[in-house]
């Protein structure tokens, strides 16, 4: 079992609060965060975007994983994630994530890559965490094959 930690210090209440959130590894440290980073697009990170990043960070893990298994050996994955937050009664709610991913990877059919793409979907451990509808749109290279 693995363990990953981060932290969060938030200062003031409501719209004038604002906070800092860290990671165990210090990849993020004292970030800013706080409604105008979240709702207003200030500079600074929001959990959303965090969620973002996770999810296409370990979707593309999960279908590099797929794909060795399958003996591609080489290729490359660009993978965007758009978490959407949406008004849910007197609060919000994370309702979906949408994958994009752009792949060139050689020597494999365009409908296999789809199907390994979509088993990467299903199991990767940030698309089992989230209760929200997960789409993915997979846009095939030049190079590869369709």
């Amino acid at each position: 079992m693995i363990t990953r930690t981060a932290s969060a210090r938030y200062e003031g209440m409501g719209k004038t609060g604002k906070g800092w959130v860290s990671t165990q590894s210090g990849v993020l440290q004292e970030q800013r965060y706080g409604f105008n980073t979240r709702f207003e697009n200030e500079p600074g990170t929001n959990p959303e975007e965090l969620i973002a990043a996770a999810h296409a960070g370990c979707f593309a893990m999960a279908l590099s994983f797929e794909l060795a298994k399958a003996g591609i050996e080489d290729g490359t994955l660009d993978t965007e994630a758009r978490v959407t937050l949406e008004a849910d009664g007197a609060g919000f709610k994370v309702s979906r994530s949408d994958l994009r991913l752009r792949a060139s990877v050689s020597d494999i059919e365009g409908a296999r890559l789809r199907e390994l793409a979509e088993r990467a979907k299903a199991n990767c451990p940030i698309s089992r965490l989230l209760n929200a509808e997960i789409r993915l749109d997979v846009e095939i290279a030049a190079s590869a094959s369709a």
